[in-house]
């Protein structure tokens, strides 16, 4: 017989695993074309009236602040700085008591000119997507030739306060496999922090080949060429990046292996799609629907009660190595990162 899922409370799973880190998609689209992520003509986007208005994805934070215990919100896409709405967003999830910690992922392009705007309405800190730093390799992985915007944003996000600035690279066999030891470099150089992240089979295509991923392993391989890491010896808690100190510390560099290195038996992660889904895994192939009850008229109670429902049947892991794994039907640039 199944355990009912609780009726009060915060969001715990049947493994004790407690969600307080939401991740929350603003917007499916996005303005690069990254090879792992899209095909190079785009997708088709959510319509208008199916994605959360600017007072829903509120409402919604909202519930899973007060009523559910999440103390980590971080704002994702596709691309959020896209999002017409996003400091309206922000300073409102900014003054819900108690605050929660707010992030923002992101490609970076137009940051440097945004960055003051979202640091004044309450953002705390930004992650930026670079996965090199070489021109022509930049535009081959994105397919477009914005590799100076990128720059530009961390440089404006450093400026207005948006720290510690950190930087999330995905390497890719053939591709930029060698790019580790510069990307670190220039890290160290500009004071960011460096996040490297197995590449995971989340792509639209459905093209993703375990062999051409480059793994954690070969990552480290290939910055000990350069660089001292020894085991950061701080806990990691729930954080998906291992960490090692660089040359003695303190700065340090991190290595997200969601494939070789699983980290679920950890996770406090709940996501919300653009449309109003909550997914309870970023490799689920369900989700639950929240944007229906909301526009339905459930009250917040209500609202609550099917996001305990939604974590409550979370799996104990992602299984990407069973021969039985399924690659979810979105991609990520759906789901939110």
């Amino acid at each position: 017989m199944s355990v009912a899922h609780p009726t009060d409370g915060v969001l715990v799973d049947r493994y004790g695993r407690v969600a307080r880190d939401l991740r929350v998609s603003l917007t499916d689209k996005c303005n690069l074309r990254c090879t792992y992520c899209m095909p190079a003509e785009g997708l088709p986007w959510l319509a208008g009236p199916e994605l959360l208005t600017d007072d829903e994805v509120v409402r919604l934070v909202r519930v899973a602040v007060e009523r559910l215990g999440v103390t980590e919100v971080r704002f994702t896409g596709g691309e959020p700085l896209i999002r017409p709405g996003l400091a309206g967003i922000v300073t409102a999830v900014a003054a819900l008591e108690p605050r929660p910690t707010i992030s923002l992922t992101t490609n970076g392009i137009g940051l440097d000119r945004l960055a003051p705007a979202l640091r004044a309405a309450g953002l705390d800190r930004v992650n930026v997507s670079l996965d090199t730093l070489d021109p022509a390799r930049f535009t081959e992985l994105t397919r477009r030739p914005r590799l100076d915007a990128v720059l530009a944003g961390l440089a404006g996000a450093a400026a207005a306060g948006l720290t510690p600035v950190k930087i999330n690279s995905v390497l890719m066999r053939g591709v930029n496999e060698n790019d580790a030891p510069a990307l670190l470099r220039f890290a160290l150089d500009h004071g960011y922090e460096l996040r490297f992240i197995e590449q995971m089979p989340l792509d639209a295509q459905h093209g993703w080949d375990r062999a051409a991923m480059v793994t954690a392993d070969e990552i480290l391989s290939s910055l000990r060429r350069e660089f001292d890491l020894r085991a950061d010896p701080a806990d990691r808690g729930s954080a998906p990046a291992e960490t090692w100190l660089v040359d003695g510390g303190p700065a340090r560099v991190g290595v997200i292996g969601s494939v070789t290195r699983p980290f679920c038996g950890d996770c406090d992660r709940t996501r919300l799609t653009a449309d109003g889904q909550v997914r309870a895994c970023l490799f689920a192939t369900e989700e639950s629907d929240l944007r229906g009850a909301l526009r339905g008229g459930v009250d917040d109670d209500g609202l609550a009660d099917r996001w305990r429902r939604a974590m409550w049947g979370k799996r104990a892991g992602h299984g990407i190595d069973d021969p039985t794994f399924l690659q979810p039907t979105r991609p990520m640039s759906a789901i939110g990162g």
